[in-house]
């Protein structure tokens, strides 16, 4: 229960506070000053208060809320409706770093980054700087011509990879470059089925809705042929699991006997992948996809070896190993720059989109010089893949990653937060598991620990609305919508962490009083 100990200046502190940071517990009054407007209209007396922001956004005077969802509703994708995530729409206007703004000037703290996507900070200064000027010098022409940018970046993220991993492809987005993986693993192995996990996502296109393994993005109309998916080896949600399995720094709540370099789930797991191989594919196949980390799925971790075993059993039956990084990719998961080098393994292929713009449209596939001989027998060309515009962002994220040191934000933060997250664990029945690397993180909802049972998406949308209400966007995932998705731009601070980690406290506080 929260509860007011002292008062100063219009500021009030909370007892009760479960982390080791001291400014954790702040709140603030109805009339304290704010650097800028609450995100709610009239926010309640007892409210974490948002950390400062020195920036200050120009007054919105563009078009009306009521004429936005008209057309919303008239002329924009139907499934724009749908995915409106919250009862009253968040009409986003500008952004900065981790923070974003609504048409009526309140501010929130950006934990879900545009879906994972806005890598080192909403309109970054040095990235748009490089945007600004390359809209100056060129802003397309086709890579049949040379130009300088183009060659700058690929030489650049080659340099990110290991050998052999050093021919690059560019795309426009993660289901572009997922869809071209496919068919590149295809005509080299000259193999036609592809294994990915159930309930992984890997684009939308006809030929990835195949590798994707969640019914709500399927349509029924034959898709993805050829692909199959075998059990995820979740250790918190699956059959098999243990207090040791999984290279975070939280582990699961689940108790296991396995000896020292034992991972009994691992092997079950293993077995499972053994039994796909055997019963729904034939002997020789194309490709395994696999996330690192499952991003839509919901910061879903493997056993540590998990990856390293089932990419020698694929490359047995002729098979290329893909690493889907489209959302663990470029620093992201803190102790790597890519997430399969957490695992241990060299992959045949990589894939990326999203954070390589902080949000501008690109993608890539990175592969060997086999594979590209390979690719060659016909003509691969994209009109915009790899135009001007998008190598000079790229290679200015890169430059941003290293220069603002946002891979360590991503490890110290993101450790800091799991950490305390897990505390919420052990005070609430319903958060059963925490989990992820650096910012790439899950909070999974059950019922009850016991069961793992999910928590219902009447009971998810509650705690989603008021964390929502209180200042701060997160997003959601899993099969059954039952996991809170922490995926923020690289920038937030310690301070930003502990202001989300009051909101979350209070939000399933006020849940589990009115439950």
């Amino acid at each position: 229960m929260f509860k007011v100990v002292s008062c100063l200046s219009g500021r009030t502190v909370l007892s009760g506070q479960f982390s080791s940071r001291p400014t954790l517990a702040k709140l603030h009054l109805a009339a304290g000053a704010l650097c800028q407007k609450s995100a709610l209209k009239y926010p309640p007396t007892d409210l974490p208060e948002m950390p400062p922001c020195k920036f200050s956004p120009e007054e919105y005077k563009g078009m009306s809320k009521e004429r936005m969802m008209k057309i919303r509703r008239e002329n924009c994708n139907p499934m724009t409706m749908k995915v409106t995530y919250y009862k009253e729409p968040v009409f986003i206007h500008k952004g900065h770093m981790q923070w974003l703004w609504d048409v009526d000037g309140r501010r929130y703290l950006d934990l879900f980054a545009g879906v994972a996507t806005v890598s080192v900070g909403h309109c970054h200064p040095k990235v748009t700087a490089a945007a600004e000027q390359q809209l100056k010098d060129l802003w397309h022409t086709t890579s049949i011509y040379v130009y300088p940018a183009l060659h700058e970046y690929c030489e650049k993220l080659a340099s990110y990879l290991p050998d052999p991993l050093k021919v690059i492809y560019l795309t426009n987005s993660g289901s572009e470059a997922n869809d071209l993986a496919m068919l590149m693993a295809r005509i080299h192995t000259g193999n036609y089925d592809i294994v990915t996990f159930r309930g992984s996502y890997h684009g939308g296109s006809p030929q990835t809705m195949g590798l994707t393994s969640n019914a709500a993005y399927k349509y029924p109309i034959a898709n993805g042929l050829g692909c199959t998916n075998t059990m995820c080896p979740d250790v918190f949600r699956g059959p098999w699991g243990g207090s040791h399995c999984r290279d975070s720094p939280i582990q699961t709540i689940r108790q296991c006997s396995c000896a020292q370099g034992q991972c009994t789930a691992n092997e079950q797991y293993i077995g499972q992948l053994k039994e796909t191989l055997a019963t729904s594919v034939p002997s020789r196949i194309a490709a395994f996809f696999g996330e690192p980390i499952q991003g839509v799925g919901g910061a879903v971790q493997y056993p540590k070896n998990y990856l390293k075993e089932a990419y020698k059993l694929v490359r047995e039956r002729g098979g290329v190993c893909i690493a889907d990084e489209v959302q663990t990719g470029f620093g992201r998961t803190g102790t790597h720059f890519w997430g399969f080098q957490g695992h241990d393994v060299i992959p045949d292929m990589v894939t990326m989109a999203k954070g390589i713009g902080n949000g501008f449209p690109m993608g890539a596939v990175v592969t060997t010089p086999e594979i590209a001989a390979s690719f060659a027998k016909g003509v691969h060309f994209n009109t915009f893949g790899g135009n001007p515009m998008a190598c000079a962002v790229a290679s200015s994220v890169l430059d941003v990653i290293k220069e603002d040191g946002t891979q360590k934000i991503s490890l110290d933060v993101g450790t800091y937060l799991m950490t305390e997250l897990a505390k919420l664990r052990d005070k609430y029945e319903v958060v059963g598991d925490v989990r992820g690397k650096g910012l790439q993180i899950g909070v999974e909802m059950v019922k009850d620990k016991a069961s793992r049972d999910p928590l219902p998406p009447e009971a998810m949308s509650e705690i989603f609305e008021d964390v929502k209400d209180m200042g701060i966007l997160i997003g959601k995932g899993g099969l059954y919508g039952q996991i809170f998705r922490i995926q923020p731009p690289m920038c937030i601070t310690m301070e930003d962490a502990d202001f989300f980690l009051a909101v979350f406290d209070k939000s399933i506080h006020n849940y589990m009083e009115k439950r």
